[in-house]
């Protein structure tokens, strides 16, 4: 039994710590008071499921010579990271129009009673005298017995039950704008009144141990299952937002690789911030190379600006059948015109023989204008670049730059036609 809840439990451990690992980088990037506490939770969570798993909690008891004491650090963390998960809700979902020092005021108050839950939890431990087996998934039955452990128990359950349903109450009737933080909340709401089922477990199981009635035992270790799931959750809810996020951002920067080349690798090296910005896959701080990326991609699309041509725009819309929307029919237009500006700028012998003249010389400012989405937002930016992105490769592009490149030649060869018609 042993083994199995062994691997549980440092299974547990290893995604808080890596949990944590990601959100201190993210915390040294940008610190903040909310980053703080959930890299503290993480890591407490960490260290806890650590310590009471069956390996974790006999290491312990032979290290400090008391094969109990693990039982202490590992219920004052689980009440540190529900504390954390109920303070952050707060923070989160003040009541309307309600003044900043009352949001400050309730903050304080819950911060105090967790603060005074674990004094008095210490307290009672270590008064507590404790025999038999040392085994932590059955010390609240096991030891209920002794006075201290029931009131150290109690006082543990009350407060879970108080925070946990307080949280869930909250969570659920919150309103929030940010979508990172109502899919945080919704969790949080859930993973509550899931870990509330650890207290429904464990309160008759205690009771009834404290009394001479072991029967239910089982159910008190059941409860701790609810405790794992709840921490699942509120885990994800803590992190499956900003990890959806990273993954639409690494997602983004490698739908862009190819309009970054186009206009930057194959235009001006000059324009990277560094080498390492062109590789497609990255896994570091994806949104610092995306940030670098776009803005090295507008930087590319303003030096190729001036070869921007009208025509190829107008073979776009000549070719369009009505069946692309708005934003669809603006990034092949612009995906168009800057592969043709591309070739253009660096004089390709392609867009040589279909001018007939040498094009690395910037053209007249005939082109301002040509390029759609010049007056995009900031925030809209990133949207607009991965559209135009994926559709460098349109059919339609293809098409229009085909019908412009003829239409091209057959003026340079009616060009050419025409003063030889006036020798004859």
């Amino acid at each position: 039994m042993s083994d199995p809840t062994t691997a549980v439990y440092m299974l547990m451990t290893g995604i808080y710590l890596v949990v944590t690992s990601w959100k201190t980088l993210a915390f040294l990037r940008g610190p903040t008071v909310t980053l703080a506490l959930i890299t503290s939770a993480f890591f407490v969570g960490g260290v806890v499921y650590a310590m009471a798993s069956p390996a974790g909690y006999r290491f312990l008891g032979e290290q400090f010579g008391q094969p109990r004491i693990a039982t202490l650090p590992i219920y004052i963390g689980i009440l540190y990271c529900y504390a954390v998960t109920h303070i952050l809700t707060l923070l989160w979902t003040p009541a309307r129009n309600a003044p900043r020092w009352k949001i400050r005021r309730t903050v304080g108050l819950w911060t105090g009673a967790y603060g005074m839950a674990i004094v008095a939890m210490t307290v009672t431990f270590l008064n507590a005298d404790l025999d038999g087996p040392a085994d932590p998934l059955r010390f609240n039955t096991q030891q209920a017995d002794d006075p201290y452990v029931q009131v150290f128990l109690a006082i543990l359950l009350l407060t879970l039950a108080c925070g946990t349903l307080s949280t869930w109450q909250r969570a659920r009737r919150a309103e929030s704008t940010n979508p990172q933080v109502r899919h945080a909340l919704r969790w949080f709401g859930g993973s509550m009144l899931v870990t509330f089922g650890y207290v429904l477990c464990s309160a008759p199981a205690i009771f009834l141990a404290a009394v001479r009635h072991p029967e239910l035992e089982t159910l008190g270790v059941f409860g701790s299952y609810f405790g794992i799931l709840g921490c699942l959750g509120t885990c994800y809810g803590m992190t499956g937002a900003a990890f959806s996020a990273w993954l639409r951002e690494r997602r983004d920067s490698a739908a862009l690789q190819p309009l970054w080349k186009l206009v930057v690798g194959d235009v001006d090296t000059g324009l990277m911030y560094s080498a390492a910005i062109g590789k497609p896959h990255l896994w570091g701080a994806v949104r610092v190379v995306l940030t670098r990326r776009i803005i090295e991609i507008l930087d590319g699309i303003w030096t190729v600006r001036p070869w921007a041509r009208a025509e190829i725009a107008q073979a776009v819309y000549e070719l369009e059948d009505g069946t692309l929307s708005p934003h669809e029919l603006e990034a092949v237009i612009t995906a168009a015109v800057l592969r043709d500006a591309v070739a253009r700028y660096r004089g390709s012998p392609e867009a040589t023989r279909s001018e007939g003249a040498q094009l690395r010389a910037a053209p007249s400012g005939q082109a301002a204008g040509v390029l759609p989405g010049q007056g995009t937002a900031a925030q809209d930016e990133r949207a607009r670049l991965v559209r135009v992105a994926r559709a460098l490769q349109h059919p339609l592009v293809d098409a229009a730059l085909e019908r412009a490149a003829a239409t091209c030649a057959a003026a340079a060869e009616s060009a050419v036609e025409e003063p030889a018609a006036g020798h004859r």
